[in-house]
Formats: structure tokens, C-alpha cells, sequence
């Protein structure tokens, strides 16, 4: 990749700016490959407002595709990440995890934070996976910064000074910066059983760590910082429309530490707009509700008149409109995707998810008789209380569906395909799901063989499956507490060979993923303070297994789940 002399540089070299000394020089690495990490907006959104901090240079690094080689350098300067005075990881999924320790060791860098000191970086962390459990990489991170950028980064690094003992800094962060956690601070123990027996702090720190977040966007845009064609999405302009969904389907986990959600105002969008047509001519609306948003065909609408293609990081089955489909159609869209999520209506209930067969054909009416000519179904497997009959619903459902495109497509005389995405349920953190197991993995192949026989063979479907192995991982991480390090430093050891470390290891990892977890025993995550009460959480969990539904978050003051009642504990 070439270099820029310039002070700022709109393209894929990023922001280069002047000035190595007198600054906290901060070296961002997203934890896998450079087209992955520069297609997450929350990661160009932190570069960004790093960058805008005048006694801050950031400059970005990423996983090498090579597994050896050259200590890793950064995009902007070619500097080696352990060169700066902070190595900060941007973390978004949980298969991540172990990449951080590849990198700290091609940094030679001590992976364990017990062995760190000068002159070594500070190893930061965060991202949504490390707010929503961090304890796997506990051992590794000298510190966690719990929430969104826009409401922590500038307490931290209008704190932290390189030059000053880095104990000291840490626990007068810790102790006065809410959203500051530093593992070191904290000790576990457990039952006879591995369950997890306490998790209290050492020293005059907090209990509890407050996960911080912007409580009004009205006045902050989140948009692309650097526009490359070496990305999925390859020259578009992000735009984030809203944080949080407020329809609260039980296994998500963005419906939840997200509350209440927020949207920003049509005004701002149109700005993000504007300076988005003036670097390309593609624009993607980011968000988990984005069909949610109010005056969204207003925001299209203006998109178009700038000649912009516009695409949707998600759209509802059941907001599916003529005026959504038309906007796909100018865009040059050709496969639109619906998520039922599950294929009975039993299924839907219990997951909250809100949608009918009935809207599912619908939208595809509307899609394919408007011209989008191909279609993807995403669903998943393995839910809780699911049944070999709600698998058998997901077959009915896609022959349904194909009946529907077929006559929908007549008229237009061409005839796309249908693509199942199936994909095993993981249980996530701060979701009423968060006590359920994952389905054991020789049930899950089996109901994944079902449906790719029964639908394999049916002309214009095509049925694609998840990783079963890489899912299973993905529950570990999500689920494990401290102890799980040890696997992470197996794995690393061993050379990267899961089914090797997962013999070797005790509790065996089924103890954490296939397990359901009883609702008083207290999970490594409980330190953190999202601001919806457990006890709400609870309640939506045995209200799934009775099979029933939840209105949606009303997004105003209330007393329903606790976040916008401070008054209560999460824990409560």
C-alpha cells in the first residue's frame, strides 16, 4: 500500500499526521486481516475520534495474512506496534480472541500483563465483545475501557500519561473513571464444581463496572474515516444510523446492552449524506434497526437525488415496503436478505422475534415482483426448546418461499436463486438466553444434514452451513470466565490446533458451552453494569419457554427492564 506525504490522507492510508513526540501515540489493531478490520465501522469510528485528539496520534495495524514473518508495523508509518506507547485492540467478535496473543507475540511483546512493565505498551482493550464478556483475555489486557468511544476515550487519554509509574495510573483510573477496568484489580474463585464463587476487587475499586454510552447521538455522527476498495465493502461510505434495536429478540444481544435504542436525527444523516457523495458514489446505512429509523425514505430519497447507490446493513421482514424494494432496485441491489431467524411460528414466539409467515411471504412478494432476483434466508439451529419440528418448519418455510418467488417471478421472466444460511444458536451475554446451552454438536449436524438433504435438491435453493467448530469456539469465548485464558494459551502453544487443546484441557469445554446455567449462579460477566436488571432477564427467559412474547422496548422513561430506572442494580 502507498504512503502519503500529505497531513491527512482520504484514502486507504488513513490519517497521517505530524508530530511523534509530545504525544500519546497509540497504535489501534483490530485482532484479523485488513479488509475484515477496515469494514468495521466501530473500528474507523475510534481511529477517527483518536485522531481528533490533538495530544493523540493513532495509526492502525492488523493481523498479517502471513502466519510469520516481520514484526507487525502500522499502515501509516510502517512503525512497529511495539514502538507506541499504547497498543490499543479493537474487539468486535469473539473468535478474535485468539489473535490478540499472535499479535502480541510477533510484537515481542510478554502475552501475560503479570510480566509487562516499561518499557513494554500499555495493552488496552475494547469493543462490543470485550464489554459483553471479557474475562477470557482477562490475563492478557492491562486494561479494558467498557462501553462507547464517544463516551470514554477522551476521559481516558486526557488521564493517562505514558511517562508516569503505569500501577499507579491504572488504579487512579480505575477508581475514578467509570468504564475503567483493570483485571489485575479483581479476583475470582470457585465452587468444588468450577462454577464461579465470587468476583470481588482488590483494593478501593469499584465492584461493579458501569459500561459507559452517549445517551443522546443528535449531535454525533459516526461515518467512514478512510474509504478503500479492499474491503466487502469495497468504496462505500458508512453511516450509522442508530445504536441498539428496539424489538428485543431474545438471543440478540445489540436488543439489550443497547437500551434503550437511539437514533439519530434525519438532519444529521443527510450531512453524513452529503459528505459521503462528495468521495464516492455508494452508501451503506449501518445499524441493528435500521428499517426502524424514522423519515428513512426521506434519507433515501435524498441519497438517490445525489445519484447514490444506497445499501442496508439490515432491513426487518416486516417493514419490507414497495418504497424500501424501489431503493434496492435504483441501488443496483440483486439478492436481499430476510431473516426469520426460525421456521414455525412456536419458534418465532420464543425468540420474540415478531414477525409472521404471513409478512415472510409477503416481503418476498414484494422483493422479487419488484426486482431483486435473488434472496437469502438466514436462520438458526440449536434454539432453545427447538424441536426436530420446528427444524422441519425451516423446510416448510423455504418451499413456501420458493413457491411465492416462482410466481412472483414469472412476470419479470427471470428467475434468481434462494440461499439458506443456516447457523448454530450461541448464547450471548445480557440476553435472557444468557443461561441456555448451546445444543451439543452432533445433534446440530444431524439437523443441519436434515434440511441440506431436503432442500439440496430443490431447483433454485442453494443451502449454506456455519462452522459448527468455529460456533462452538465463538460459545466458549462468550460464556467462559477467567479460566478459559488457559485454553487460549494452549491453543496458541499448540500451534493454532483446536481439536488437540480441546482434549487437553479441564473443565472440558462442553462445561461451559453445552451447559445450561441456573439462574442464581453467578456468571463471570455479573461484574459488569449494563443497567438492565437481571431479574428482567430472567423473566423473558421463562416467558420463552411458555412460549411467549414481549412488547417491544417503548424507548422512553419506564420501569420495565431497569436501564432507564438508575435508581435499581442491574444486579436486582
Amino acid at each position: 500500500m502507498g504512503r502519503s506525504s500529505s497531513r491527512y490522507a482520504d484514502n486507504e492510508t488513513g490519517t497521517i499526521r505530524k508530530g511523534w513526540k509530545g504525544r500519546i501515540r497509540v497504535a489501534l489493531v483490530y485482532p484479523n486481516h485488513y479488509p475484515v478490520g477496515m469494514s468495521n465501522l466501530g473500528f474507523q469510528s475510534v481511529y477517527r475520534l483518536l485522531n481528533q485528539m490533538d495530544h493523540v496520534l493513532c495509526e492502525r495495524a492488523f493481523l498479517p495474512e502471513e502466519r510469520a514473518g516481520k514484526p507487525i508495523g502500522t499502515i501509516e508509518s510502517g512503525r512497529r506496534i511495539s514502538e507506541f506507547d499504547v497498543i490499543a485492540f479493537s474487539v468486535s467478535f469473539e473468535n478474535d480472541f485468539p489473535n490478540l496473543l499472535d499479535i502480541l507475540q510477533r510484537a515481542a511483546i510478554p502475552p501475560s500483563a503479570m510480566d509487562r512493565g516499561s518499557p513494554h505498551p500499555l495493552v488496552l482493550a475494547g469493543g462490543v465483545a470485550c464489554f459483553l464478556n471479557p474475562e477470557p483475555l482477562a490475563p492478557f489486557i492491562d486494561c479494558f475501557l467498557m462501553g462507547e468511544g464517544e463516551a470514554i476515550l477522551s476521559d481516558f487519554f486526557n488521564t493517562f500519561d505514558p511517562a508516569q509509574d503505569r500501577a499507579t495510573t491504572l488504579k487512579n483510573m480505575a477508581r475514578n473513571i467509570p468504564g475503567v477496568y483493570v483485571p489485575s484489580f479483581y479476583r475470582a474463585t470457585y465452587h468444588k464444581d468450577g462454577t464461579l464463587k465470587d468476583f470481588e476487587p482488590i483494593g478501593d475499586v469499584p465492584p461493579q463496572v458501569l459500561r459507559r454510552c452517549v445517551d443522546d447521538l443528535s449531535d454525533t455522527a459516526t461515518c467512514s474515516a478512510v474509504l478503500t476498495p479492499h474491503t466487502t465493502f469495497k468504496d462505500t461510505f458508512l453511516i450509522e444510523v442508530a445504536r441498539g434495536c428496539p424489538h428485543g429478540c431474545r438471543f440478540c444481544s445489540a436488543g439489550f446492552i443497547y437500551r434503550p435504542p437511539r437514533f439519530r436525527p434525519v438532519e444529521l444523516l443527510e450531512r453524513c449524506v452529503a459528505e459521503g457523495a462528495s468521495l464516492t458514489n455508494k452508501i451503506g446505512l449501518v445499524g441493528t434497526a435500521v428499517s426502524d429509523l424514522p423519515d428513512l425514505a426521506i434519507l433515501c430519497q435524498k441519497a438517490l437525488d445525489q445519484h447514490m447507490r444506497i445499501s442496508f446493513s439490515s432491513l426487518r421482514t416486516d417493514a419490507m415496503t414497495p418504497e424500501l424494494v424501489a431503493v434496492l432496485r435504483k441501488s443496483g441491489v440483486k439478492t436481499a436478505t430476510l431473516a426469520p431467524d426460525a421456521g414455525s411460528e412456536r419458534m418465532r414466539r420464543v425468540i420474540n422475534k415478531g414477525i409472521t409467515e404471513d409478512q415472510v411471504l409477503h416481503a418476498v412478494d414484494l422483493l422479487v415482483s419488484g426486482g431483486i432476483p435473488n434472496l437469502k434466508l438466514y436462520f438458526m439451529v440449536g434454539l432453545p426448546t427447538e424441536t426436530m419440528g420446528d427444524v422441519e418448519a425451516i423446510i416448510r418455510l423455504a418451499k413456501q418461499v420458493k413457491r411465492r418467488f416462482l410466481a412472483a417471478s414469472r412476470p419479470t421472466k427471470r428467475i434468481g436463486d434462494i440461499t439458506i444460511s443456516l447457523n448454530a444458536f450461541v448464547p450471548k451475554p445480557f440476553t435472557p438466553f444468557q443461561w441456555a446451552a448451546m445444543e451439543d454438536l452432533r445433534l446440530l449436524k444431524e439437523k443441519f444434514k436434515k434440511v441440506k438433504k431436503e432442500l439440496g435438491q430443490v431447483a433454485n435453493i442453494k443451502v449454506k452451513t456455519g462452522s459448527l467448530r468455529r460456533d462452538f469456539i465463538q460459545a466458549l469465548f462468550s460464556r467462559g470466565d477467567r479460566k478459559v485464558a488457559d485454553i487460549l494459551i494452549r491453543y496458541h502453544q499448540s500451534g493454532r490446533t483446536w481439536p488437540k487443546t480441546l482434549k487437553a484441557v479441564s473443565p472440558a469445554p462442553d462445561f461451559y458451552v453445552t451447559r445450561e446455567r441456573s439462574p442464581d449462579e453467578k456468571l463471570p460477566w455479573d461484574f459488569i453494569d449494563h443497567g438492565i436488571r437481571k431479574t428482567f432477564l430472567v423473566r423473558e427467559y421463562q416467558r420463552a419457554k411458555q412460549g411467549k412474547t414481549s412488547s417491544p422496548c417503548p424507548m422512553k422513561d419506564c420501569n420495565i427492564c431497569g436501564v432507564c430506572a438508575p435508581s435499581y442494580s442491574s444486579l436486582g
